[in-house]
């Protein structure tokens, strides 16, 4: 077998799940040898917009680049930053998807207070739409202002004093061992995930049948079938980098696939939701039909009114 050169992004957290992947690799098969090749994207670099840079796909444009010119063997991605709204860059494929981890978010406060706790006013940090918008809706009386960088680097703002409190991924924290700084963990209902949210893809060359077969076997059936009906309905959409978007499909009891959606202005103030069920055999049929659903509620013109 081939040394595995594993392409990532260099922050703690991104370098924390390729270190579990090559773990995860090399237990399958003694002769395979693995190697972590740290690559600085866009969006690593870039503290401004992200819709300046193209949306999330600012994060993972460079590591396509090494991936298909030959440089790394392997991607290790949340896939909750790569576009969906796209198809994925010909020669290359999800090689896997490893088991969904947590998929909430949580508030880090300074004081330790609850978000319905905080003054008016209270400052809350988060750059990301799909956050804001569901704060805006649950939560008015606090003031939303952007705050980008890795957890780590957003956790230093809030210490400095800059915020109240963040919203960070309840996964992420869990990776960068800061799960004790967590105040409150909000519900799916308060906060609806992002799409492909706690889950890690693997991805390769199309081509590569060495590397897709050892990796394929990380594969996690479930987390498959989750992911595909969350992005299939992103996809139709056809949302931008502005859209605050949000998704979370899971397995019933009775083995039904259920796919909850919700599509948000910037203020929160109009949103559409769409919860609907599938069978497990065929989850990019339900994240098509939800999306139509959102789309026949009014979701083009609601994703349309906002620039980007």
């Amino acid at each position: 077998m081939p040394h595995v050169r594993i392409g990532t992004r260099s922050s703690p957290m991104a370098l924390h799940q390729a270190e579990q992947v090559a773990t995860a690799l090399e237990a399958l098969d003694s002769t395979v040898s693995t190697e972590l090749v740290k690559i600085t994207t866009s969006g690593d670099q870039w503290m401004g917009d992200l819709a300046k840079l193209g949306g999330k796909g600012a994060f993972v444009r460079e590591i396509d680049r090494n991936l298909l010119d030959g440089s790394v063997d392997l991607a290790v991605h949340c896939l909750k930053d790569i576009p969906a709204d796209v198809p994925v860059p010909d020669g290359l494929t999800f090689a896997a998807y490893l088991p969904r981890e947590n998929v909430h978010d949580a508030v880090i406060s300074r004081t330790g207070k609850l978000l319905a706790e905080l003054p008016a006013g209270a400052v809350i940090g988060t750059s990301a739409v799909r956050r804001a918008a569901q704060l805006r809706l649950h939560y008015p009386h606090v003031e939303i202002r952007p705050l980008r960088g890795n957890v780590n680097t957003r956790l230093m703002r809030l210490d400095e004093g800059h915020f109240d409190a963040i919203v960070a991924a309840v996964a992420g924290l869990y990776r960068v061992n800061e799960a004790d700084r967590i105040t409150e963990v909000l519900p799916v209902q308060t906060m609806c995930p992002a799409i492909g949210a706690g889950v890690i893809a693997l991805q390769c060359r199309s081509t590569d049948t060495a590397v897709l077969a050892l990796s394929g076997q990380l594969n996690d059936a479930e987390t498959h079938r989750h992911a595909t009906a969350e992005r299939a309905m992103l996809h139709a959409l056809q949302g931008h980098c502005n859209s605050p978007i949000a998704g979370y499909a899971n397995t019933e009891p009775n083995g039904k696939l259920s796919l909850l959606a919700k599509v948000f202005s910037l203020d929160g103030r109009q949103w559409l939701d769409s919860h609907h069920w599938g069978v497990a055999e065929d989850p990019a049929a339900l994240g098509y039909f939800v999306g139509a659903d959102l789309l026949r509620q009014g979701a083009r013109a609601l994703i349309d009114a906002i620039a980007h």
